[in-house]
């Protein structure tokens, strides 16, 4: 592209914004912006690291851009922003504009629907525009894109849908290598594990870091027809919560079938995830759970109140190690690392599972490194309690109704998910209670620094889970 290339919506020379100028931009936009993991923290510098200027299309010129910002008193972050450029503002650009000073309208190419049009047909069309990749192993549609609408519950990626057939999920924060979600989707996808929406493709960048080429983003079967896990469990838990003298499974709304699927699910997701990438033998239950303690001491600089559970999550880290030591042998494998029903899609065939993308808080390696498939367990667990008290947890004075009740419906759905679990993994995560509670006081403990960074008035559900598991 050259200094005065040709913007082809209106037909005259639009100067090539520098990478300066757009750094400036960005790094003033980005803070805003949801899926921005430093909302905390100012930021002091921001550069371009790499930058590839895409063909021109109908909707101006995309400039696919890595930025890598500097916020003050914690470590360097790299994000991708696609963006583009034209002359004028269309109906559409307001709501996705970047501001920046001169005659040029700068806009996020995600958020914009002409846009994010013109990325899916370059996603679509495949090849490689000069550092950028990309990959299909499957075309799930004919001839070109025509619509394309984004998904606008992400956190640390966005997603567009494309004619209602395939996702494309890019993946916003970026680490150097292959990101864990197309590593452990395409080894699903392989596996044939009907638990999992297909990879179909992959955009990714040679030439940033090392040898090995960086994933970009990801195309994967469009879940239609999809219910989160999430508001299936709230309605639930609100259906129960509002009659007044019904148990659980007298309700129309039971929710616990649906756990008993979706533990058989992970389940699958499990040994499929096991045949394709192997296992390896947990030869250290010690060091293992030594670092709770060391967790619990780091939330409590966030959330104090923590302290008062120290001396029983050291017991609980105990107790897991020699239950492991003593069992039948533990294994590690690859596992998806952050699970919640949030995780979970419902469609008509059945549960799926999305983003794979592990833990957002722990490092690229750590997040790659085999662990126990018992730590997804506790995260399905963790956010079936969640679900359970969520509808409670503003209120001054529980009436012991429905504390009881939500008590029930909590209680009820664990087993149902763990029954199901067990009916496919041949071991029942009850079987190993230490271990299994150790995993669910590290998950509490990571959800009370993040309720307490990102939604303080949810800090009250994972103490009181804390307080609940340490007593036991």
């Amino acid at each position: 592209m050259s200094p005065t290339d040709i913007d082809p919506t209106q037909g005259s020379p639009a100067p090539r914004l520098t990478d300066a100028q757009l750094a400036e931009a960005v790094a003033h936009w980005l803070p805003a912006q949801r899926w921005f993991g430093a909302k905390a923290h100012a930021l002091e510098g921001a550069r371009v690291v790499a930058r590839e200027s895409l063909p021109p299309t109908d909707a101006g010129t995309i400039e696919w851009l890595v930025i890598e910002v500097d916020p003050v008193g914690t470590q360097a972050q790299t994000y991708q922003v696609p963006l583009l450029i034209r002359s004028a503002p269309s109906a559409h650009s307001e709501a996705a504009q970047v501001p920046m000073a001169g005659p040029m309208v700068v806009t996020d190419a995600l958020a914009d629907p002409e846009g994010a049009l013109a990325l899916a047909r370059l996603v679509a069309d495949g090849g490689t525009v000069g550092s950028l990749g990309f990959r299909t192993s499957a075309t799930p549609w004919d001839g070109r894109v025509e619509r394309v609408h984004p998904l606008g519950l992400e956190q640390s990626n966005s997603s567009v849908v494309l004619d209602d057939r395939a996702l494309l999920k890019v993946f916003r924060r970026v680490f150097p290598g292959p990101n864990p979600d197309v590593e452990l989707t395409a080894a699903l996808t392989s596996a044939n594990c009907p638990a999992v929406a297909p990879l179909y493709g992959t955009v990714e960048l040679s030439g940033w870091a090392g040898d090995e080429p960086t994933t970009l983003a990801m195309v994967q079967k469009f879940a239609a027809n999809a219910s989160d896990g999430w508001q299936m469990a709230l309605a639930s838990v609100r259906d129960l919560l509002a009659e007044g003298d019904l148990l659980a499974d007298e309700v129309g709304s039971d929710f616990a079938a649906e756990t008993l699927r979706l533990g058989a699910a992970i389940a699958r997701v499990h040994a499929d995830l096991r045949s394709a990438l192997g296992t390896t033998p947990l030869a250290d239950p010690a060091a293992r759970f030594a670092g709770l303690p060391d967790r619990l001491d780091e939330a409590i600089a966030v959330v104090p109140e923590l302290a008062r559970s120290r001396t029983a999550v050291a017991e609980i880290a105990a107790a897991a190690a020699r239950e492991a030591d003593t069992a039948s042998p533990q294994e590690l494998q690859r596992i998806h690392g952050d699970l919640h029903l949030g995780q979970a899609l419902r469609t008509p065939a059945g549960w799926l599972l999305v983003d794979f993308e592990g833990e957002p808080s722990a490092t690229p390696a750590a997040r790659r490194t085999p662990d126990h498939p018992l730590r997804d367990v506790a995260g399905l667990l963790r956010s079936l309690d969640y679900a359970g008290q969520h509808p409670l947890m503003h209120l001054t004075e529980r009436p012991q109704q429905l504390s009881f009740r939500a008590a029930e419906w909590t209680r009820r759905n664990r087993d149902a998910f763990c029954t199901g679990y067990a009916a496919v993994a041949g071991a029942d995560p009850r079987a190993t209670p230490a271990i299994l509670r150790a995993f669910e006081v590290e998950k509490a403990i990571y959800e009370a620094v993040y309720e307490a960074q990102n939604r303080p008035s949810w800090v009250g559900l994972p103490v009181r889970a804390i307080d609940e598991l340490t007593a036991e």
